[in-house]
Parts: C-alpha cells; sequence; structure tokens
C-alpha cells in the first residue's frame, strides 16, 4: 500500500489569491497525508476547503479523518469553518492535540465559530467530532506511525513526522531554527557558511524521503523578522542537508513574495542544497502536488 502527500495550502500568514502567486497558490497551510482509507490532515488553513470540496467528490461512505496541528495561529485554523465533511453526519473528525483528549484545539475551533466570528456555531456541524490526545512518542493512527518534536515559534509549535513501513515524510513548519544556532548575528553575515543544528532536530529528520519545511525568508528579509517564528530557507536546506534528507519541499510562503521572487529564492537554496553535495532535491510546495510514497 502505498503513502499519499498533496499539498492543499502552501501559504503562511494571510490567503494571497492574485495573478502573482497563482503558480504556487495563495492559501495557508494545509496538508493531507492518505494510506488507504486513512487520511490526516495537518492544520486547517484555508487550503482545506478545497480539500473538503474534493474528499466529498471521493465519494466514500464513511469518512474517517484525522486532524493534526502544527499549533493554532489564525493562518492554521481559519479554513476549518468551511472544511465540508465537517458538516456531514457520515464523517467521524477525531482531533488530536498533545494535551489529553484534545480539549484545547476542540475549545479554539469551536471559539471561532462563535457568532462574534461566523454566523454557523460549532454546535451545529453534523460531523461527529471526537478530541484525541497524542499521548505516546509514537502513536499508530490508521497504520501511520506518528512522532512530534516541539518547535521554537511564538506560542510553541510541533513538528510531525509519519512512517508506514520504510517511507518517511516529515511536517515541519513554524520553526525558527535560526534562533537555535550558537551564534545568529554570526550565521546572518556569513549565510555561505553551512550551520550546525542542534542534534534533536536532525535526529527527528534523520533520513527522511520528504521533508514539508518551512523556508519563508530569504537571509536578506530574515534580519527585518527577527523573532517572528520562521527560518531562512537556507537553514531549512543546512539541517536536511545535517539529516540525510532525500526530498526538501519548501513551504509556508512569505505573504509578500510573489512567484518570481519565491523562484529566485528557490534557486538559491538549490544552489545551497547542490553545494552541500548530498543529493538533496529542493523544491517549492505547491498547491495540487500530489506525491507517493512506498510503505510496504
Amino acid at each position: 500500500m502505498d503513502m499519499f502527500v498533496k499539498f492543499w495550502g502552501v501559504r503562511g500568514s494571510i490567503p494571497t489569491p492574485g495573478l502573482g502567486t497563482r503558480r504556487y497558490g495563495g492559501n495557508t497551510a494545509c496538508i493531507e497525508i492518505r494510506l488507504g482509507d486513512t487520511v490526516i490532515i495537518c492544520d486547517a488553513g484555508t487550503g482545506i476547503r478545497p480539500l473538503g470540496v474534493d474528499l466529498v467528490r471521493r465519494g466514500t461512505p464513511q469518512l474517517d479523518l484525522h486532524l493534526l496541528f502544527t499549533h493554532t495561529h489564525w493562518d492554521h485554523i481559519q479554513g476549518f469553518p468551511f472544511f465540508e465533511p465537517a458538516y456531514d453526519p457520515n464523517t467521524e473528525l477525531n482531533i488530536w492535540d498533545l494535551e489529553e483528549a484534545g480539549g484545547r484545539v476542540h475549545n479554539l475551533l469551536s471559539g471561532q465559530m462563535s457568532e462574534d466570528y461566523f454566523p454557523v456555531t460549532f454546535a451545529q456541524l453534523g460531523a461527529s467530532i471526537v478530541p484525541q490526545g497524542l499521548e505516546r512518542e509514537d502513536q499508530l493512527i490508521g497504520g501511520v506511525t506518528v512522532r512530534h518534536l516541539a518547535q521554537p515559534h511564538p506560542g510553541g509549535c510541533t513538528a510531525f513526522s509519519f512512517e508506514v513501513g520504510g517511507s518517511k515524510v516529515v511536517y515541519c513548519t513554524d520553526t525558527e531554527l535560526d534562533t537555535l544556532l550558537p551564534d545568529r548575528d554570526h550565521s546572518i553575515k556569513n549565510p555561505g557558511e553551512h550551520r550546525e543544528l542542534p542534534s534533536e532536530f536532525v535526529e527527528f529528520m534523520r533520513d527522511a524521503d520528504l521533508v514539508i519545511g518551512d523556508g519563508q525568508y530569504t537571509d536578506a528579509s530574515y534580519e527585518r523578522h527577527l523573532g517572528w517564528g520562521h527560518p531562512r530557507a537556507n537553514t531549512m536546506v543546512d539541517l536536511a542537508l545535517d539529516a540525510g534528507v532525500k526530498q526538501l519541499a519548501v513551504f509556508h510562503h512569505d505573504p509578500m513574495e510573489t512567484d518570481a521572487r519565491l523562484e529566485e529564492k528557490l534557486q538559491a537554496a538549490a544552489a545551497r542544497a547542490a553545494d552541500g553535495n548530498a543529493g538533496l532535491v529542493l523544491f517549492g510546495a505547491r498547491e495540487g502536488l500530489e506525491l507517493k510514497f512506498k510503505a510496504d
């Protein structure tokens, strides 16, 4: 059985529809991981709306869905009220959280659907919504082994890895890796130098077939956004090189980046990856792109 990964929302901070972003997409964060009848959804940015439409079109009589959140900042939850399967009585939607029974995330999702913000309340959703707690370090969800790692981001954030058989995919967004470097100022002044990241991050990504990694900033733009919670694309490249990652999808594109500016950043990151001489394949995460991994 194969594991599929599909990008439904790849933008950070705020949706950016328009001609300048149509190549990579303007929806905020949402990733689908599918293994047979198991569908795991990472984050519920505006990309979850077209995912929901597609899930309904697939015609599965009983949807068994699992929703994980890296964190609950607005761009990672704002699409949830528009997720069509959440209104269907034939849907069971498991909401996973690091805290016991997932109550925190459940409360935040229902809170954004109060009448002050949205015309339909959380109580009017037709699906069976089940809070779940990620109580194990290696939680099994529908045949997929899920692990997690805390990341540096204002308010906190979590990276996830998904393993089936010999395949491994890591979702690592909203992580300000540059704050973990021994000398952040020095690394800015010398962007060509290889930077070593903490061993727990390297081991978490070790030998991954795919890392979906935050690369919001260029070396220059990061200097204006210290403490905003996102790394430079080049720093994510260094982490992927250290961990022996096979493919890196640069993710969480800056809302100020047009497709043309994004590709300039990607070209610079690809050059850095090539200098590492480790065979790392780098590309920009793009809405609609689907990848398949052997899960035997």
